[in-house]
């Protein structure tokens, strides 16, 4: 093994050697848990992610998949009360290809699947019935692909085309609809089913299809005009469009809570085309042609002096002779006239009139002249007086009762929300302090009883390393002793003194000085354990 992983297991032998009882139980429990967080994390890491194999199924549908895939071994969970089934997503395809190819149901729609299985032998009135419901199940698995649509049913009304009629009565649907959760369908999405179904079928219109959905309400009713819903909802729009910017532009100068806005406005949504022509001439200007006749006639006229009868046959005299003058002119001049032709075409959905009310709360903080406030308006809504436009602006005491409840309700709801939170964040608290406690009494009391076990061991070493050292005193007296003995038994009178001589002669001093510095020694190193001991002794004794 290499010299640096070598060291370093030594270092941990030694390290783990010096340890206590308590710190190796601590770090036993450390390891315990980290082992069993890592498989925790490993097994949520390893679980696949499930998605959504069908939805929507009936019960009979759901058990017979359910069947299948547990044929096939493969994982799936139940959600939705049992309408939607969950596999793993690397398995989603597969499992899905496997389960259509066995058969079996897994959607109540139909299409035009119906027609391949029809018999030679089926009558008109089951091919014509087996078609319309083939169109009706393709109608309603193609609006169930719309964003939003969760599940769609159509219902045709198809008259039955005959020779004895010379008129024909128009068909008519019926589309059912349910949205999936926090999804609606607007005005668009309404328009456009309708002219999807209608364009599907021959001879229908889109004011001939009727939407409902699952609440029960009428989106659509059959003769209302193909723009009568986009028509309101444009109507619609421009009201709050210019609500708001009133309402905003208030909020600003009054406070928010202190003004009431509401716009009513007729928009006109008819084509219309105006032509106007406009004549002018200048009389300064040369006529294009000019023709006259002048005709002048000069002479006398005679009369015979025979008269006429007056009344009672009176004769009145006739005229004398007089001369004659006669004088005829007639003129004609073509001046150059100017000729001016305009065409004006209005565009749907222009405003024809409005009518805008403004109500600001008397109490509010900001004060602000009427007339001031009404021409802020008026420029704000865009008024027109010439058309008929009405604007009313008016002040008043709001009724603020509810508001204060309501927002006192809401206080005390946040306030129990905050206290209850507090309360569990205590709780919380205290419930892991003392767990955090008793854990750590606990590693202190393991502690204390590995230190002083400890210490009875190091102290119990030094009463037996003095226990040696009088042994070997012992022994060395014993030795001495014996070595007397066989010295004086062997040598003879002379050589005894020589023997005696050559043999070391312990001294007793010695030997006590020794094991006296040597628990001196002992004394300075571990001061608490010899005065335990001694204390000990002392009890002992006392008693």
């Amino acid at each position: 093994m290499p010299k640096q992983v070598t060291s370093l297991m030594e270092r941990f032998k030694t390290t783990a050697g010096e340890m206590s009882l308590g710190q190796k139980v601590i770090i036993g429990m450390l390891g315990v848990i980290l082992v069993i967080g890592g498989f925790a994390v490993f097994q949520w890491s390893s679980k696949p992610s499930m998605a959504p194999l069908f939805t929507n199924l009936s019960s009979t549908d759901a058990a017979a998949i359910v069947g299948q895939l547990d044929a096939s071994g493969v994982n799936y969970q139940l959600t939705a009360g049992g309408g939607t089934i969950l596999v793993p997503e690397d398995q989603l395809y597969d499992t899905r290809l496997a389960v259509a190819s066995a058969g079996l149901t897994t959607t109540s729609a139909v299409g035009y699947d119906l027609l391949d299985n029809m018999s030679m032998t089926s009558s008109e009135f089951q091919q014509q019935v087996t078609y319309q419901r083939a169109l009706e199940g393709e109608l309603a698995q193609t609006i169930e692909a719309m964003n939003g649509v969760e599940t769609a049913s159509v219902k045709l009304a198809l008259p039955e085309e005959t020779v004895f009629s010379d008129e024909q009565a128009a068909p008519t649907a019926s589309v059912f609809v349910e949205t999936s959760a926090g999804a609606s369908l607007g005005t668009q999405n309404v328009q456009a089913i309708a002219n999807l179904v209608s364009a599907s079928i021959d001879g229908m219109a889109a004011e001939d299809v009727a939407v409902i959905d699952a609440d029960g309400n009428v989106l659509s009713t059959v003769g209302a005009e193909d723009s009568t819903l986009l028509q309101a909802s444009a109507t619609a729009d421009y009201e709050t469009r210019i609500a708001s910017n009133v309402q905003t532009m208030l909020d600003q100068i009054l406070g928010e809570g202190n003004a009431v806005v509401s716009v009513t406005a007729e928009l006109d949504y008819d084509e219309t085309q105006t032509t106007s022509e406009t004549f002018s001439s200048d009389p300064s200007a040369q006529p294009l042609s000019e023709s006259g006749t002048v005709e002048q006639y000069s002479g006398t006229s005679s009369s015979t002096e025979t008269g006429v009868l007056g009344p009672d046959n009176i004769s009145v005299p006739a005229a004398s002779a007089s001369p004659g003058d006669y004088t005829n002119q007639s003129w004609v001049k073509n001046n150059a006239v100017n000729k001016v032709t305009e065409i004006t075409e209005n565009a749907p959905g222009t405003v024809s009139r409005q009518s805008v009310s403004v109500v600001t709360n008397a109490d509010a903080a900001v004060a602000v002249d009427d007339a001031t406030l009404e021409s802020m308006v008026a420029a704000a809504a865009g008024i027109d007086a010439t058309r008929g436009d009405v604007l009313s602006v008016s002040s008043m005491a709001f009724d603020t009762s509810q508001a204060d409840e309501a927002a006192a309700a809401i206080s005390e709801a946040t306030a129990a929300a905050q206290a209850a939170a507090t309360q569990s964040m205590i709780v919380s608290i205290v419930k892991w302090s003392l767990l955090a406690l008793g854990i750590l009494i606990l590693v202190i009391v393991l502690m204390v009883r590995s230190r002083k076990k400890k210490k009875d061991e190091r102290v119990q070493l030094s009463l037996e390393a003095v226990e040696e050292l009088e042994a070997r005193a012992q022994e060395a007296l014993e030795a001495r002793s014996q070595a007397l003995i066989d010295a004086a038994a062997q040598e003879a009178e002379g050589d005894m003194f020589a023997a005696l001589e050559a043999a070391p002669v312990p001294d007793i001093d010695t030997v006590a000085l020794a094991i006296r510095e040597e628990i001196t020694a002992f004394a300075q190193e571990q001061p608490a354990e010899v005065a335990d001991v001694l204390r000990g002794w002392i009890s002992s004794e006392r008693r």
